[in-house]
């Protein structure tokens, strides 16, 4: 029995060192998880069994600036906190991969340009073409980078996430895992759980009705709440935005959020170029400066690449590289739009993904 109490306690510290200081230190005991309900029912069987997140000063300060700030009811958001749990497979899946790992264009690419997808891309395309058309028209924004977003994202609906948002945005705010930015993405997840609270209020939803992504990502585009807010349109003419029931919102959504970080119709998205290999070029340091096409043709030959006739001069390009594993690294030239669907996921191998997803499927229409 000591024995039993022992590990009992050990469990306890490791939590507690997980999730931080109590508001209240009693309520951090075992045994205080409300037992009216099975437990099956109140909880998921792999968490913390006496997590409350109305006993967190953190939780506490959020609750304050929601009633205070925004004037949702404070009974009411402590009541839908009592209800909110804490993910430890959240916590796990949050993790980058190790820094060893090799990044892999090729095999990344892989997992997204295959049949299946691009017959489920073909197909939506066939059913919703007049929204992908009107979004074209109203943002600028070709039907193929829709569609190759939306494949990308949750392989046009298939996969949209069954993990509560508000118990992953929580468990994100206020327990994420011990990196060099933490502090940063616990206020980064913080102000999107406050979002998922102003959302549900904007629409009269329940906020703990929202499933996603273990990151809390919603909908067919897999927005994060603050997104929604900012740049979701309801583009079904229903009177609500729904990203994830209404395919003519997700695409109208997606345009528009494109069209807000800085799309240009028209213009091309990215060029092949070659680096130079000698020393005393500075190309490197052009990679990952930021995400914008701010570098003129004469620069970038400068550093040491080369431009072919075919690249316009009349606009700006960042150097993007394409990490392949044992090959040799792929560099390309990327302009705003290509920059604008970094902005969607901060990645090179995102962007270049949903480029290319969307040109294969646009082509397997074609060839149908």
């Amino acid at each position: 029995m000591k024995n039993l109490r022992f590990v009992s306690c050990l469990f306890s510290l490791l939590v507690l060192s997980i999730l931080g200081t109590p508001l209240h230190a009693e309520a951090a005991k075992p045994g205080k998880t409300n037992r009216s309900k099975p437990i099956h029912e109140s909880r998921q069987a792999d968490e913390p069994e006496f997590t409350n997140f109305t006993q967190w000063r953190s939780v506490a300060e959020l609750i304050d600036e929601l009633s205070e700030q925004h004037g949702l009811e404070r009974e009411t958001l402590k009541a839908q906190f009592s209800k909110v749990h804490y993910l430890d497979n959240v916590v796990k899946l949050i993790n980058p991969p190790p820094p060893t790992k090799l990044k892999n264009w090729t095999v990344y690419r892989e997992r997204f340009i295959e049949p299946t997808r691009l017959r489920a891309g073909v197909a939506f395309w066939k059913k919703h073409e007049a929204s992908l058309k009107r979004a074209e028209v109203a943002f600028g924004v070709p039907a193929e980078i829709i569609v190759g977003i939306l494949g990308v994202e949750t392989m046009y609906g298939k996969m949209t996430g069954n993990v509560r948002v508000v118990d992953a945005l929580a468990t994100l705010a206020f327990a994420y895992p011990p990196t060099a930015n933490r502090e940063a993405r616990m206020q980064y997840f913080r102000n999107e759980l406050k979002q998922i609270f102003l959302l549900a209020r904007q629409n009269d939803m329940d906020p703990l009705s929202f499933y996603g992504s273990f990151a809390g990502a919603i909908g067919l585009p897999q927005f994060m709440p603050g997104s929604i807010r900012r740049f979701a349109v309801d583009f079904d003419g229903d009177g609500k935005v729904d990203l994830r029931n209404s395919p003519a919102d997700a695409i109208g959504s997606i345009a528009s959020f494109l069209s807000q970080h800085g799309w240009q119709a028209d213009q091309p998205l990215v060029f092949p170029v070659e680096v130079s290999s000698r020393t005393e070029a500075t190309w490197p340091s052009l990679i990952g400066r930021s995400l914008e096409a701010n570098l003129t043709r004469e620069e970038l030959a400068y550093a040491g690449i080369t431009i072919n006739d075919g690249i316009p001069d009349s606009i700006g390009y960042g150097l993007v590289d394409l990490q392949d594993g044992e090959r040799p690294t792929l560099y390309w030239l990327g302009t705003t739009n290509f920059f604008a669907i970094a902005q969607y996921n901060r990645s090179f191998f995102y962007a270049m993904t949903v480029i290319e997803l969307g040109k294969a499927v646009r082509q397997q229409r074609q060839r149908l």
